[in-house]
């Protein structure tokens, strides 16, 4: 088995753009040698900076659009995202949600074995993604993103629902699960209900002593 994932959206938080990204992927590296391998998604503006620099952490973008070269002002072309850097991205963020089509031709024109993670609200969606064959599916109920009470602890049979229903639909799918996770208790209940991984944002990006709290992550893998 692979191991677990760690996925750290940088979204657009002050302490992970620009010059205080570059102090987060640092802090990323020192476990990026241990039990989880771990991934930064981060901003557009970041990624070519973090990418060229980055060891040991694999960068993502947080969002591609299936367009081309040519005329898509404001889109985020994957082909340049890949020249630039990006080793995988996420897609349909509750923050950023798009429609199934969207990620069914974005998933078309991506490279084989570029991975992209599809994040999910609820076991339904989930489950329509799963059709379209991304490499992850990450389930975060968006009423506990940002949040102090982990999914895990919160809503632990949609962790365990949705893994069922992915692998029903689509075996090859590892399932990831966020929204509150803070700690590696959390991490391993997520491992503990059948996620292979977590996608997390605050409870590093906001941390006070953010390499204390990655070491904490990953301590119980």
């Amino acid at each position: 088995m692979a191991r677990p994932l760690v996925v750290v959206n940088f979204k657009t938080y002050a302490t992970a753009s620009a010059e205080a990204a570059e102090g987060l992927l640092s802090a990323m590296e020192g476990v990026a040698n241990g039990p989880a391998t771990v991934v930064a998604a981060v901003s557009a503006f970041d990624l070519a900076m973090l990418a060229h620099r980055s060891e040991g952490v694999h960068v993502w973008s947080q969002h591609l659009d299936p367009v081309g070269l040519g005329g898509f002002t404001g889109w985020l072309e994957p082909q340049t995202a890949i020249a630039r850097g990006a080793t995988g991205s996420l897609i349909n963020h509750a923050e950023h949600k798009v429609d199934l089509d969207h990620v069914k031709n974005l998933l078309e024109m991506l490279p084989e074995g570029f991975p992209v993670c599809a994040c999910a609200a609820d076991v339904a969606e989930a489950r329509a993604l799963a059709e379209l064959n991304p490499t992850y599916i990450a389930v975060e109920p968006p009423e506990l993103i940002g949040g102090d009470i982990s999914v895990t602890t919160a809503d632990p049979s949609i962790v365990t629902d949705t893994v069922a229903a992915v692998k029903a639909v689509n075996p090859s799918v590892r399932v990831l699960c966020g929204a509150g996770v803070k700690n590696g208790a959390d991490v391993a209940k997520a491992i503990e209900l059948g996620a292979e991984g977590v996608l997390l944002a605050s409870g590093v990006t906001k941390a006070t002593d953010v390499q204390t709290v990655l070491s904490d992550l990953v301590s119980l893998l």
